[in-house]
């Protein structure tokens, strides 16, 4: 979920920061897209290498078997 969350929010912060579409004036009265796009971008930066963090612990592992003589 990590990855993909932050893959989503790199992207739409690419979008808003790029103005890659036009969003009408009443939006850009309300919001700043270049700020959200950058807070987005920044969020989707960590939320990405903290979801490669967890993966790389998660297969870090080891399995321990014992064998009993009887």
């Amino acid at each position: 979920m990590g990855i993909g969350l932050g893959i989503i929010l790199l992207v739409l912060g690419l979008i808003l920061l790029l103005g890659v579409i036009d969003l009408p004036a009443s939006v850009h009265d309300v919001v700043a897209t270049n700020t959200l796009g950058w807070i987005l971008l920044i969020a989707g930066v960590l939320a990405l290498i903290l979801g490669l963090v967890v993966n790389a612990q998660r297969s870090r592992t080891t399995h321990v078997e014992e064998h009993r003589e009887v």
